[in-house]
């Protein structure tokens, strides 16, 4: 199973908003199902490999990015999200506050440079 509907929704409706706003998107490669489920055809070391390869083709996607985006839904955070917040406050400060994205997300916004 992928992101449930929920997050799905947020997350397009950022993607959108962001769009529309005229920023460049650089996002997932699919939100619609886990990466585990798409690589369940794979030997355990491929599979162990292709997704090493998605992180590091992941932080690449932060290395280029001027600002990140995280949308939280329901309060939680996977692991896999959690190294790449990780990844991303190595690398950025926090920028400025942001309100919510409805009742149900949640959203942290990280820039390369301090808020002027």
């Amino acid at each position: 199973m992928g992101m449930p509907l929920r997050a799905q929704e947020a997350f397009d409706a950022a993607s959108l908003r962001e769009a529309l706003a005229g920023r460049i998107v650089v996002s997932v490669g699919s939100h619609l199902q886990r990466d585990e489920d798409i690589l369940a055809h794979l030997s355990d070391a491929e599979r162990a490999a292709a997704l090493d390869r998605f992180a590091q083709l992941h932080r690449h996607k932060i290395d280029l990015a001027d600002e990140i985006l995280v949308i939280n839904v329901g309060g939680y955070t996977g692991e896999t999200t959690r190294k790449e917040i990780a990844y991303v406050q190595q690398r950025f400060v926090p920028g400025p506050r942001l309100p919510y994205l409805g009742a149900t997300a949640r959203r942290r916004f990280f820039s390369k440079s301090a808020p002027a």
